[in-house]
């Protein structure tokens, strides 16, 4: 049977856990990650188009990027609808 010192720092564990939890979703759903990961994305596609030889790497790899940003815009609407049709506890 568990002692009350040991249920203690179970629940101590358990509010740890949580905390970083809602930092990693924190994380995962701030503006300033987007926005890192959509200016490597800029940069990593313009330096492959640049190696590659395409004309006006620097402009064309906008392209993409946007692509990115719109699919993180509208993936909260998408998990949203998965969450209410198709996720069933």
């Amino acid at each position: 049977m568990a002692t009350i010192t040991d249920l203690e720092k179970e629940i101590e564990n358990i509010k740890q856990r949580n905390i970083k939890v809602e930092e990693d979703k924190a994380w995962e759903t701030s503006l300033t990650r987007k926005i890192i990961i959509s200016i490597l994305t800029y940069v990593v596609i313009s330096l492959f188009f640049l190696v590659a030889g395409f004309s006006n790497p620097w402009f064309n790899s906008i392209v993409p990027t946007t692509g990115f940003i719109l699919s993180t815009l509208s993936l909260s609407y998408f998990k949203n609808f998965w969450l209410k049709h198709t996720y069933k506890k």
